[in-house]
């Protein structure tokens, strides 16, 4: 696909317009940025039908965050106690000495493991892989991101099933099923729409959530499950498909392995005992399983509910099993699977994979445990990925080589199995993006080191040494390619200059990189010559190569394996999974309880739902977005509400057995009765800075409340369940801040 762009200048001399890809949330929408004297004043959709309604809120004010006043314009180097909020303004030269100055300190008298480094999914993607490069030729394996709770596990797990993350079709399908999953104009607005075409055309929709979503409004079947049952749900539908001979036979016989395992597990879960573990109606359940196996080509796109799981490793392989068996893997209308851009040198490649050490390798944190997304649980899968997919290395989403983040910051507070003393949290905000906030700050205080590249002053920058001024989305070229998920690239063309010294998180590992003695890996000295490196097969500069292009890709192709068999050890779609049977796990899917309420904590919570005017901890400063959602805000059931003696006007205070978050009720027809709502990420930038406030982090972040014990962790991955955990509600006086 070659699309020319349309960068065309207004008629005042001093505006015109740029194509941009919105990075406001995950879902890259391709924008229009209006610019005058090299200030972006708005943003808007482009004019194409196909494209016309992606934007939401967060990207349509996108320019309003970014030309804040409280933004960071210059390197700020703490001079009090860490916390106290004292700092002083230097240079980025005097800023980049010391750190790394600093760092070579901690090297020497720990190890280069001792390094650890948080990222969000943008900052890494416009790095274009030079955080992990330092990284491996530093020889620190210790590199997590948020993404281990969000797509990055998923695309992990979806290739120890059959090698690659697939991309849904929706312009095709005929039934969408959504995992707890809700797009709307101002969540994903481009996965909403698509949803909604394909519906106009007649493809059938099944939710599966226990609330009464937007999209279980409109949805042909709504099944409302039992918070965090999803997997006990997929091996109900297995037991109705295979019992009724609902698979594609001919796939199955001759593209997967372990399929009679596989019929013998799900006759552990008759469709009666799935009923009553998930709550739903057995004829239902049975209803839903049969439209969607004779539906086809189906789809069940990408859902973060079942990353935040206690099963989310079998909740993710039985919806990539369910694909498979359905006949709707790598086919139109079905679950592509994309591959590397044949002639764009990719991330993977830059990030170096090969230059760490196997035995920095086995030294990654969490992966003796929890090795699903970890380099050890990646290894089974390189010589196939090298053999399907041409490379040896195929980091999706960024998170096929991740540490497991609570064994880092366990490592960070007590040393165990080894010290880490140095932290860089890059666009990260990691005292809110993580489990366990009582465990994050004495990971953060026991740190010889902490870096934070940022643009407001976030909680987490609050604890820092360092704080580094970030450019934005808006003042950076970018070449867009969904984290490796796809083969198609987009362009995102640079619409302003970043104010004062803001700068990118490139130029940050650029400048470390030359000053720890890496200068030879790190020729390029800026994103648009690394972009010329990267578009060098093409033989075309980026220059020429944005100027006429919007995205380019190649075309797509399907059932690919038909040639070169799945990126698998077996080169089939491995149902019982080889992989995790080498590492001591059970090799076929299942379904763990996870604990209940009970007489301390009688009602049951999900959190982790952003809130439509935010993405992740993000967007909190912007004032017309405050001005729709100005406080945190705790859904009730109306029945729970009266229960419970609160009305819409009260503040609570919900506890778990992690500790206690503060919101303001709302009162939900959409609720279960018994469920309560916490939503995720936040604060309040205009409140006391500080160790001893945070902005309101340590009265509102819902990571007071999750729980990284064992009985709440996913097994395979070392991620928290955090779609139904037990809690109490307790009344507060009045409004806390």
């Amino acid at each position: 696909m070659n699309e020319k762009t349309q960068n065309t200048a207004t008629t005042a001399s001093d505006r015109h317009e740029v194509n941009v890809v919105c990075s406001s949330c995950d879902i890259g929408c391709p924008l229009v940025a209006e610019v005058e004297n090299n200030k972006v004043v708005n943003v808007r959709t482009h004019d194409h039908p196909a494209l016309k309604d992606y934007i939401c809120m967060k990207g349509a004010l996108a320019h309003k965050g970014f030309n804040h006043p409280d933004r960071i314009q210059k390197p700020l180097k703490r001079v009090g106690e860490r916390g106290s909020g004292k700092w002083q303004e230097v240079s980025w030269e005097e800023a980049m000495d010391d750190i790394a100055a600093r760092l070579k300190t901690v090297v020497a008298q720990y190890g280069p493991e001792a390094l650890a480094v948080a990222t969000s999914q943008w900052n890494t993607s416009v790095d274009n892989g030079m955080g992990r490069r330092f990284m491996n030729l530093l020889g620190s394996p210790n590199w997590i991101s948020g993404v281990a709770l969000c797509a990055g596990n998923t695309s992990a797990v979806n290739r120890m099933v059959y090698g690659w993350f697939p991309q849904p079709d929706y312009s095709k399908t005929q039934c969408i099923v959504l995992f707890g999953h809700n797009p709307g104009q101002h969540r994903w607005a481009p996965v909403h729409h698509k949803i909604l075409r394909a519906q106009e055309k007649g493809a059938k929709l099944i939710v599966l959530d226990p609330r009464r979503s937007e999209c279980a409004e409109r949805a042909d079947i709504w099944l409302p499950l039992r918070p965090g049952t999803d997997a006990a749900m997929c091996l109900g539908w297995l037991n109705v498909i295979i019992e009724e001979q609902l698979y594609d036979k001919n796939f199955v016989e001759n593209w997967t392995v372990g399929f009679e395992a596989l019929c013998e597990r799900v006759k552990e879960y008759p469709v009666d005992k799935v009923a009553e573990i998930t709550g739903v109606d057995a004829d239902l359940i049975r209803e839903a399983a049969r439209m969607y196996a004779t539906a086809t080509p189906g789809i069940i796109p990408w859902t973060p509910i079942t990353d935040q799981q206690l099963n989310s490793t079998s909740a993710i392989r039985l919806h990539s099993i369910l694909r498979a068996v359905t006949g709707s893997l790598d086919v139109p209308g079905g679950e592509v699977l994309h591959g590397f851009h044949p002639s764009i040198i990719s991330e993977d490649e830059l990030e170096m994979h090969e230059a760490l050490s196997q035995t920095q390798k086995d030294k990654q944190l969490g992966a003796a445990d929890h090795p699903a997304f970890t380099y050890r649980g990646m290894e089974p899968l390189r010589e196939p990925t090298e053999r399907v997919w041409g490379k040896p290395y195929a980091n999706l989403i960024t998170g096929n080589f991740m540490a497991v983040p609570s064994a880092t910051f366990r490592a960070m507070a007590d040393a165990d199995p080894y010290p880490v003393k140095a932290f860089i949290s890059l666009g990260n905000n990691s005292l809110l993006g993580y489990s366990n906030m009582d465990l994050l700050m004495r990971a953060m205080d026991n740190q010889d080191l902490v870096v934070v590249h940022e643009h407001i002053m976030t909680p987490t920058a609050q604890m820092a040494d360092y704080v580094l001024p970030g450019d934005s989305w808006l003042e950076r070229p970018q070449l867009y390619d969904a984290l490796g998920w796809v083969s198609t690239i987009g362009i995102s063309n640079q619409a302003a200059e970043p104010p004062g010294e803001c700068k990118s998180v490139f130029h940050f590992w650029r400048e470390l990189a030359l000053r720890m003695g890496f200068e030879e890996h790190f020729p390029w000295q800026s994103l648009e010559q690394l972009y010329d490196y990267r578009l060098s097969p093409l033989g075309v500069s980026y220059q020429d190569f944005a100027a006429n292009n919007m995205a380019h890709g190649p075309k797509l192709a399907f059932k690919k394996y038909e040639k070169t068999g799945f990126a698998t050890p077996s080169g089939k779609v491995e149902l019982s999974s080889s992989v995790l049977e080498g590492f001591g796990f059970d090799p076929l899917p299942s379904y763990r309880e996870a604990p209940g309420p009970c007489e301390q904590y009688p009602l049951m919570l999900f959190m982790g739902v952003r809130d439509d005017e935010y993405f992740q901890t993000g967007h909190r400063h912007i004032p017309e977005l405050r001005e729709r959602k100005p406080e945190p805000t705790i859904y009730l059931n109306p029945e729970t509400a009266t229960e419970l003696a609160v009305t819409a006007t009260d503040w609570v205070s919900v506890t778990t057995k992690g500790g206690s978050v503060a919101g303001l009720v709302e009162i939900r027809e959409d609720m279960p009765a018994g469920l309560v709502r916490v939503p995720h990420g936040w604060w309040k930038p205009e409140t006391q800075q500080g160790r001893e406030h945070l902005s309101g982090a340590l009265i509102y972040s819902d990571s007071l409340i999750t729980i990284d014990e064992p009985e709440y962790r996913d097994p395979e991955q070392g991620i928290p369940h955090l779609r139904g955990i037990p809690c109490r509600i307790q009344k507060l006086v009045g409004k806390p801040l």
